[in-house]
């Protein structure tokens, strides 16, 4: 049985490197079809969880780890010599950006080269991290060929970029059309086979740098659009005017018009990251990226803006400094309704508003303590206060960051003094507290 054959018949191995918010949900939606995978992690700790058939993602419950694993679909390790027993492998790591804002394609080309010792001819290796065009068909394929094998002659390469939601209930892996690019008709029918297997809808385009421009243009998009909101958000403040009813009211035309929301930042591991790598590939052409560019820098001052008004409004409502006054950040995660720590503006409100002297706790019931990040590690380990009246009434400042559902807004709106609102989810909860936009 050929390839291609096998993978159409399910009798494939997936292999999957890398068992995030990316490659974790993957491995359910395969092993949901009776798919083998053998999942590859260098966190030796997330192996062990699995192994206790626990899930360390709030989405994906013990359960569903419970099943796979007991249904023998599902096996993990950390010795990539066991790449050379699978068929296909799936790539779900990282791409950070570094300090400069450059990319950091570190852990791609790292994997790359924990996988070349043990590549084997006729398999096929696909990368689903967020890059820029040609990572794939040269600088992934570089790494791979040290192993002595030809791409396209030897093993086929692909990319089909990941286009996962943490909290949205509307859309799972499996329910999400995916992006497939290969730079060989072979290669496009296999990795288009390969997830034609788990997912309802798939999308073969021209080439992996196809696939690779793809997702960034998804995100300049929402980056470009979340800037403008934001930047209207300042505009209209100025005004005295609620930039929530300009947006709710232009929502109502039924074409030429999306809705995008303001907020205290950007946060999640695509949006704030990808544009980024799309401007560093850019200079190599030696083309200008301005209008992207643009949309960063407003985005990334926005947790300035919000700190600057949390300042003025306890000067205004209290006639207290934010030197010493206590704020109380309510939400970590970097959106709503899940425990996703990437990039999250909350942890950057922080570091910023302590600098300026303020004392900090949060509350979030998704993120009951704060986990080493890349760039925040000295805020690893803060725990989660719990919400109550008490703890409510004591800070000098509730800053709503990031708008969980089910937290009891209307017990803060009765109990704070001041609330800094950067969701607008105090619309509903009228109370004693004084509510100020941000």
């Amino acid at each position: 049985m050929n390839r291609l054959d096998k993978i159409k018949s399910k009798q494939a191995i997936i292999g999957i490197v890398g068992l995030g918010y990316v490659g974790l949900p993957l491995a359910c939606a395969f092993c949901q079809q009776n798919i083998h995978v053998v999942g590859f992690d260098i966190d030796q700790e997330k192996i062990n969880t699995i192994e206790k058939n626990q899930s360390y993602i709030k989405h994906i419950g013990d359960d569903a780890i419970k099943e796979m694993r007991a249904d023998g679909l599902f096996n993990v390790t950390t010795d990539f010599a066991k790449i050379a027993d699978v068929d296909v492998i799936i790539i779900c790591v990282p791409t950070p950006l570094s300090k400069h804002r450059e990319p950091d394609l570190g852990p791609v080309l790292n994997t790359g080269r924990s996988i070349a010792p043990h590549l084997q001819k006729g398999q096929l290796v696909v990368l689903e991290s967020s890059t820029y065009p040609g990572t794939t068909d040269s600088e992934l394929a570089g790494v791979l060929e040290q192993s002595g094998l030809k791409k396209d002659e030897d093993f086929y390469l692909a990319y089909s970029p990941e286009r996962e939601d943490p909290g949205n209930e509307n859309f799972s892996t499996s329910t999400i059309p995916k992006i497939v690019g290969a730079d060989t008709p072979l290669s496009r029918d296999l990795v288009a086979a390969v997830y034609e297997g788990v997912i309802s809808q798939i999308v073969p385009v021209a080439s992996s740098r196809t696939a690779e421009a793809i997702k960034l243009t998804e995100n300049v998009f929402r980056s470009v659009n979340i800037a403008m909101v934001n930047e209207l958000k300042v505009i209209f403040d100025a005004m005295d005017i609620d930039v929530w009813d300009v947006i709710d009211g232009a929502a109502t035309k039924p074409f030429g018009f999306m809705p995008f929301y303001p907020g205290p930042g950007l946060g999640g591991h695509c949006i704030p990251i990808d544009p980024f790598y799309l401007t560093y590939k850019a200079r190599e052409y030696d083309v200008p990226t301005r209008f992207i560019e643009l949309a960063g820098e407003i985005n990334t001052k926005m947790p300035q803006l919000v700190v600057a008004k949390t300042g003025q409004a306890l000067s205004l409502v209290s006639e207290k400094a934010l030197n010493g006054s206590k704020v109380l950040i309510i939400g970590m995660a970097y959106k709503k309704n899940v425990d996703d720590m990437r990039e999250s503006p909350s942890l950057v409100l922080t570091e910023l508003l302590e600098a300026e002297g303020a004392k900090v706790s949060y509350h979030d019931p998704y993120v009951t303590v704060i986990p080493p990040t890349r760039q925040h590690d000295d805020l690893a380990g803060r725990e989660s206060l719990e919400l109550t009246p008490e703890t409510i009434s004591q800070a000098d400042a509730v800053l709503i960051s990031t708008n969980h559902d089910g937290l009891d807004y209307q017990m803060m709106a009765d109990n704070a003094t001041l609330i800094i609102d950067t969701r607008n989810a105090m619309k509903d909860f009228p109370g004693k507290a004084t509510v100020v936009k941000a």
